[in-house]
């Protein structure tokens, strides 16, 4: 059984997760020839920073204090509609089979990660200050995952669709 792991080494976990998943969706941005794909994997690269910057605040402030800032409200910004064009865009733009797509399903794999981190740590801890900063967190990942989750069930529509899998 894995020892609990302290409050220090979750935030450290957390900002390595949000690190890497910049990383990896900056590069994709870079490679991509979907101008589509470019926003949808630039917007992930900026919310990913964005929680890079609050955790390190948060790690920060529980360096120096053992305890865990007040959450501020988090708004949370509608770009549903925005995404949903994008979506189209995409899925006209790239091959359900090729990088972009393969990239989608990466980035779910990253999105389940952090989610499974967060909801696990929101549900152990003990502080409500650290409960509700994991639980924002949990949920703002899973705005990014479904939106994934979306795309990608499209897409392989699409290829299903393209090379006759279906039964009828």
């Amino acid at each position: 059984m894995e020892p609990t792991k302290s409050a220090t080494d979750i935030l450290k976990t957390a900002i390595l997760l949000e690190r890497r998943g910049k990383a990896f969706y900056t590069q994709v941005a870079r490679q991509t020839e979907s101008k589509s794909a470019k926003r949808i994997f630039e917007m992930m690269a900026e919310e990913e920073d964005e929680h890079i910057q609050f955790l390190s605040k948060q790690f920060a402030y529980y360096e120096k204090n053992h305890a865990f800032m007040k959450n501020e409200v988090h708004e949370e910004v509608d770009d549903t509609e925005a995404v949903m064009i994008l979506t189209d865009k995409i899925k006209n733009e790239i091959s359900a089979a090729g990088f972009e797509a393969a990239a989608i399903s990466a980035a779910i794999d990253f999105e389940n990660r952090a989610i499974e981190v967060y909801s696990g740590r929101a549900a152990e801890a003990t502080d409500k200050n650290e409960k509700e900063m994991y639980q924002m967190l949990a949920d703002w990942e899973k705005t990014h995952h479904k939106l994934l989750h979306h795309l990608n069930e499209d897409l392989k529509e699409q290829i299903w669709n393209d090379n006759q899998f279906w039964p009828f």
